[in-house]
């Protein structure tokens, strides 16, 4: 996590906040690749087999395909899920944010196998999943979606550093990022 302040002013209140990928996709993934026995207690091996198939989504990282689509900065969801992204960001340049939790893209599958274990998804390791800092959210999120990848304006950057989460119209602030979900199911070691 970072912690120092940048210095840089690219980023600043009244910005978007615009996810582009899935929620904890790779950690679902690899936790039914992990834990497949497990979980046949509760889902049929087809539904199983079809989780592990989901593609990944393919997000052309290259700074300047980015920025023409919008991006002033950005910030890639691995360890830690969205939540660490969004963390990172934030503290990166001393301010905050308002975000609604529910517009971010998670599928069904990542929700069904995080309630077995009881994960949180947005804790949870992503792969191809990027937080972007936008001037204008939702003309990012339609040339994503135009470039066939999921996406969605979320929130926007805020003056000070509250982290403020809305659960639809229930309101909370966003926790320090714990240890990613995944290793309450499979060990670090597993991983690498």
């Amino acid at each position: 996590m970072r912690a120092a302040k940048s210095e840089r002013t690219d980023v600043r209140p009244g910005q978007d906040l615009v996810v582009a990928g899935f929620a904890g996709l790779e950690g679902t993934k690899r936790i039914v690749r992990e834990r497949e026995k497990e979980l046949l207690s509760r889902f049929s091996r087809g539904y199983l087999e079809q989780v592990k198939e989901i593609p990944d989504g393919t997000l052309n990282q290259d700074e300047e395909y980015l920025k023409k689509m919008g991006a002033i900065r950005w910030e890639k969801a691995g360890e830690g899920g969205i939540h660490t992204a969004l963390w990172n960001i934030s503290g990166s340049y001393g301010l905050g944010f308002q975000i609604h939790l529910y517009r971010i893209p998670v599928r069904q599958e990542t929700i069904e196998i995080c309630e077995f274990y009881d994960l949180d998804p947005y804790d949870l390791y992503c792969k191809n999943c990027l937080v972007f800092v936008a001037d204008n959210g939702g003309h990012m999120e339609e040339e994503l979606k135009q470039a066939g990848i999921p996406s969605a304006w979320i929130g926007t950057v805020t003056e000070g550093i509250a982290r403020e989460v809305f659960y639809g119209k229930v309101r909370r602030f966003m926790d320090r990022p714990r240890e990613d979900e995944l290793y309450k199911i499979i060990e670090r070691e597993a991983l690498q």
